[in-house]
């Protein structure tokens, strides 16, 4: 029940909107570029972007242009800490409210 209420209260407040807006824009463009130079369908294509930029990269969809090749290289080094900065505030603020809780 915490998780939930902390992930409400994340989302209400507006100094992690700017965030929360910032990785859905880079997984959005990231599932765009693949759809239309690779092929995939849009589910595809958002998969591939969430597996790739969160480093678990199971390894069944991998691009075939070499634009989408390029394309990934340069996503990978600017979207992981993007995506990285989104899973570490969340926790952050879930141990935060965690711990008030546990006092109260």
């Amino acid at each position: 029940m915490v998780f939930f209420r902390t992930l409400w209260d994340f989302l209400r407040d507006p100094s992690y909107r700017d965030l929360i807006i910032t990785t859905m824009i880079v997984l959005a463009s990231g599932t765009v570029v693949y759809h239309y130079v690779e092929g995939w369908r849009w589910l595809d294509s958002l998969y591939f972007s969430f597996i790739t930029l969160t480093t678990i990269g199971y390894g069944d969809f991998s691009p075939e242009t070499d634009f989408g090749r390029i394309f990934t290289m340069v996503y990978v080094v600017f979207g992981i800490g993007i995506i990285l900065a989104f899973v570490n505030t969340v926790f952050q603020h879930y141990d935060e409210s965690r711990k008030k809780s546990k006092s109260k």
